[in-house]
């Protein structure tokens, strides 16, 4: 499947999509279907199997939406695992570093931009014979790789992290996350707190200008919506499936009490 979301953001476009934490193919596949650009199968804080992610990207592929997991840590096997069993892209998290960024690049690229084990008897590689000689240069062309920066140290590294040469090819777009921002900064949960805004313009504004798409935040409603674009974000994730859910419900059971 061709990589609709690498190629938005190739043009620059604004994308949308949401955290999905709900092991469930079936649900997936509704969330695909409503048209939104992608969907983050999140392996970090959702209890997923690579049985259950390969299913669920099959779902999300029908409906013609690119699907990229967040794995629960920078390592080289489970990056692999996931791009193999055919992930549009990588979503790396805990970034502190240059040498961090390094590493994830390594890990999602083939020669000669990293040192991805090479197997094209994947999904990812169609199975076959028929491919080999082409798989490693279509992955590296197709494979999105978005590195999340979470904490202090991590932002205090941006400058360095985005001096890897030649980087805006190998990386797609760097990830501010909010929420552990918000603890680092030592008020934990207070997203919209001036200390962390600021930080997030500030950090979103730099890597615009290195020409990767920037990303962040989860967007609640319209006014985070332009908060965001304003400043500049291209990458915006929307509510987690079960946080949605559970608060479509909640007004529903709520909104029928009364009457």
């Amino acid at each position: 499947m061709m990589n609709t979301l690498k190629n938005l953001l190739r043009k620059g476009n604004v994308v949308y999509g949401p955290w999905c934490t709900i092991p469930s193919a079936a649900v997936i596949n509704i969330i695909a279907a409503t048209g939104v650009d992608f969907v983050i199968i999140d392996m970090e804080h959702g209890p997923h199997s690579f049985e259950t992610v390969e299913d669920m990207i099959r779902a999300a592929e029908v409906e013609g939406c690119s699907t990229i997991v967040r794995v629960a840590k920078n390592d080289e096997a489970l990056i692999l695992n996931v791009l193999d069993v055919g992930a549009c892209g990588v979503i790396v998290p805990h970034i502190e570093s240059r040498e961090d960024a390094e590493s994830a690049i390594s890990y999602t690229k083939y020669y000669p931009l990293g040192t991805r084990g090479f197997s094209p008897f994947t999904r990812a590689g169609g199975y076959s014979l028929h491919n080999v000689k082409d798989h490693a240069e279509k992955q590296n062309k197709e494979t999105a790789l978005i590195l999340l920066l979470e904490g202090k140290k991590g932002i205090d590294n941006l400058e360095d992290i985005l001096s890897i040469e030649d980087i805006e090819t190998k990386v797609d777009a760097i990830y501010i996350g909010a929420y552990d921002l918000s603890q680092a900064l030592g008020v934990p949960g207070q997203v919209d707190h001036p200390d962390v805004r600021s930080t997030m313009e500030r950090c979103i504004a730099r890597i615009r200008k290195s020409g990767i798409a920037a990303g962040g935040y989860v967007a609640k409603d319209e006014n985070d919506i332009k908060w965001m674009r304003d400043m500049g974000m291209q990458f915006i994730t929307l509510m987690p499936d079960c946080t949605m859910l559970f608060h479509a419900f909640e007004k529903i059971y709520y909104d029928f009490r009364k009457k």
